[in-house]
């Protein structure tokens, strides 16, 4: 990335007061409800933390491991599931939180797996979406911020294994 410059799409502020909109509409939606939100690692591991603190609801957090990029920019094929989720499901309300939905491949596939095991409902929140990309019909529930086709990284996204901890979120761009 040598020749590149980093241009700031997001900044921490921007994230911070869109995570604590989402998480009082998500409260106010599934109020005196037993949601379950699980949030697919590892791309959404800091937007869950930060959107759970947001929900002043009774509410209870599981984890799935999911990879289908590897370290590429480009879908690999194929959705492997690497966990299993521990809470039940059945009966639930059901929000699957994820960095970004870009093909829609992982998130429909994790849809399906959960829909699997009769929850209540099922709902998508991601910090980012990228629709020009999309390969499947999903839509996700609640989005943060909708994005163009550019390769972005930060606030949980990674570049290789690495960038994950900037609190913002950012693209490179030509010098």
């Amino acid at each position: 990335m040598e020749n590149k410059i980093e241009k700031v799409l997001f900044s921490r502020e921007d994230i911070d007061i869109r995570v604590q909109e989402l998480g009082k509409e998500l409260s106010e939606e599934y109020r005196g409800k037993d949601p379950l939100v699980i949030s697919l690692l590892r791309g959404s591991f800091i937007f869950a933390a930060d959107l759970i603190r947001a929900m002043d609801i009774k509410l209870e957090i599981d984890f799935l491991t999911t990879a289908s990029y590897g370290n590429e920019e480009t879908f690999s094929g194929t959705v492997k599931f690497l966990s299993e989720i521990r809470s039940e499901i059945k009966g639930r309300d059901v929000i699957i939180v994820d960095d970004i939905i870009d093909t829609g491949n992982t998130m429909k596939a994790v849809v399906e797996k959960i829909k699997e095991s009769q929850p209540n409902s099922v709902k998508t929140c991601v910090v980012l979406d990228k629709p020009s990309r999309r390969e499947v019909e999903i839509k996700p529930d609640y989005v943060a911020f909708e994005i163009p086709d550019v390769f972005i990284v930060g606030y949980g996204l990674n570049y290789g294994e690495f960038c994950r901890n900037i609190p913002y979120i950012y693209t490179y761009e030509d010098k």
